[in-house]
């Protein structure tokens, strides 16, 4: 849901940062800060209101590659963009996705996407075993109209479950596998890198479907139909069903967020707790995006 008016919240008032809440349970911007010149105080309270907001939005940065990734160090290490897609020449912590035709971005990125509806939901790099603990995003270019990001909070959806659901997922685990949309890639390439490693070949990886949040304690859902193939408890229809049901509940409007970029926008979310897709409703308008990863942990 797009969140018209939004509305303050209290940070210490000797770091010089204003935050507003886009809607009740995700999502703020944060204002009064340049990511170029950010300190140790300023460095302290966004993770504090990223972790409580799950995704924060910091207008106007207007970040070059190497700031960008400076500012990423500052909250994590960055690792590869992309396990099997290559980032941008000579860096490939930076990864762009440029969204024009020419480019083939709907191709390249398989079922997660498609001109019509833009990128499904998906949490990113789900099928590796230390899946990403954040991501910051840089708009570049940005159409005149649409391109918005939504963003879903794991947490609150998890939340909302009944007890006796949420005690039942809390047994269960799910077989996350990037093949049928990257595996075609990686076999072109030759090779992948993810944390530094080499690989051919894109293994399964199995995760909790609720993981408990390394920093906060918080339970998450964590399955995404973007990698998420089947529950590895339940026989293929059982699981095929509760997927289904727990990737429409994850998504209800009141767990959502949607944030409409302006060229220089940074706009960093927790990988562990969130879901986000990209609506494609701007046509064949350019659209351009960098992207830095942070190194993450196994679910657990």
């Amino acid at each position: 849901m797009t969140i018209t008016e939004s509305r303050p919240a209290p940070v210490p008032a000797d770091v010089g940062l204003e935050v507003r809440h886009l809607s009740a349970s995700i999502g703020s911007t944060i204002a009064g800060i340049d990511l170029r010149a950010i300190t140790d105080e300023q460095v302290a309270v966004v993770r504090q209101v990223w972790l409580e907001r799950k995704v924060v939005f910091f207008p106007g940065q207007d970040l070059d590659p190497a700031g960008h990734l400076v500012f990423a160090s500052r909250f994590g290490e960055p690792t590869e963009g992309h396990p099997v897609i290559p980032g941008l020449k000579g860096e490939p912590r930076v990864f762009e996705i440029d969204y024009t035709a020419a480019n083939k971005l709907y191709e390249t990125y398989g079922g997660v996407s498609d001109r019509g509806r833009g990128v499904h939901w998906h949490t990113d790099v789900t099928f590796v075993a230390r899946p990403p603990l954040g991501s910051i995003l840089r708009a570049v270019v940005v159409p005149a109209s649409g391109g918005d990001t939504l963003f879903s909070n794991q947490v609150q959806a998890f939340a909302s479950l009944s007890p006796a659901l949420q005690a039942f997922l809390r047994t269960l685990t799910a077989v996350h596998d990037g093949a049928a949309q990257f595996q075609g890639i990686l076999d072109a390439r030759g090779e992948g890198r993810w944390e530094d490693e080499a690989f051919s070949d894109l293994v399964p990886a199995e995760h909790p479907v609720v993981r408990t949040h390394p920093e906060t304690g918080e339970e998450a859902l964590f399955v995404n139909p973007g990698f998420t193939t089947r529950i590895t408890q339940l026989a293929k229809d059982e699981s095929d069903d509760l997927l289904a049901f727990l990737y429409a509940h994850s998504v209800r409007p009141e767990h959502t967020v949607r944030y409409h970029w302006a060229a220089g926008d940074v706009g960093f979310w927790d990988n562990r707790a969130t879901q986000h897709a990209v609506v494609g409703d701007f046509g064949d308008a350019h659209r351009v995006i960098q992207r830095v990863t942070l190194r993450g942990d196994e679910p657990r």
